[in-house]
């Protein structure tokens, strides 16, 4: 089974949907606007993130074979990520004392710290926020990385990422060949994949057990195959390097390689509010 196409990390999958119509500058905006806008944000405002990215993925017209089994995954991982985050000892939590008893100070007692307790695992407030925020920030920074790359080619993330730096080439900045370089870049990824699932097939035409293995046993195979797999990568990088050389450094800038298509202003339009109304949104109810 071609478990690539089952499960595609990080590729472009072509089909319909308007997320693929939507234009890769705005949509590398609203990105970065999930990577930034959680930094010292509440824990409301990153269960909303994590809402709104749900909502754009079953929204977003993308094929269900695509996000499937993906998404569940990374959902597991984030929960479990979290937990992890939310069971381990986060330091004295202890309130400041006061200096006269609550009942003077017509005040009420002071919360209960810890949320949950059995045995040596306990949860406390300050433990709990800090696994939902480890949780969320993992899902989200994922999630919209993984939905930015599957709904867009290579070309067109390539040239968005060139036109929104196109300023910087007023100093001096290569904008045109660092465009090339990330798409060189983007198309490696699908590369360093197939060689993973090919040493995967070969491991599995052996039939080996890997329960009968030591841990020692098991150590050395899992070392063995990312010696193999770095070998086979760097020979892959080697053979691009080398078909770049025999074209006499002949590089062409992501505009070239763009399929030119014919824009739809009302949804970039659409689309562009609906980022300043986020934006708009963090500023007022986001905050610590």
């Amino acid at each position: 089974m071609d478990w690539l196409r089952q499960l595609p990390i990080g590729q472009y999958v072509a089909g319909g949907g308007w997320l693929r119509q939507l234009d890769p500058r705005l949509k590398f905006l609203w990105s970065l606007a999930f990577l930034l806008t959680p930094v010292l944000a509440g824990p409301g405002w990153r269960l909303a993130l994590v809402v709104l990215l749900l909502a754009l993925t079953f929204c977003s017209g993308i094929a269900l074979r695509v996000w499937q089994r993906s998404l569940p995954a990374l959902l597991a991982l984030s929960l479990a990520v979290g937990l992890l985050a939310a069971f381990l000892p986060s330091g004295q939590e202890k309130p400041l004392p006061l200096q006269r008893p609550p009942v003077e100070q017509k005040l009420p007692a002071p919360p209960a710290w810890v949320l949950f307790q059995a045995g040596p695992l306990r949860i406390t407030k300050r433990s709990a926020e800090l696994g939902l925020n480890t949780a969320s920030l993992l899902f989200t920074v994922m999630h919209s990385a993984n939905l930015l790359l599957v709904s867009t080619p290579p070309e067109e993330l390539a040239w968005g990422i060139s036109a929104l730096l196109r300023p910087l080439e007023r100093l001096g900045v290569p904008v045109q060949k660092l465009g090339f370089q990330l798409l060189l870049a983007l198309r490696f990824v699908p590369l360093v994949q197939e060689e993973l699932q090919n040493l995967t097939r070969g491991l599995a035409t052996r039939a080996l057990n890997l329960r009968q293995l030591g841990w020692k046993q098991l150590l050395g195979l899992v070392l063995a195959l990312g010696e193999r797999l770095l070998a086979n990568v760097l020979l892959r990088a080697e053979q691009g390097a080398e078909a770049l050389l025999a074209r006499s450094d002949l590089w062409r800038s992501p505009a070239a390689l763009r399929v030119p298509r014919k824009p739809l202003i009302w949804l970039d339009g659409m689309g562009l509010l609906a980022l300043l109304l986020l934006l708009a949104l963090r500023m007022r109810f986001g905050s610590l």
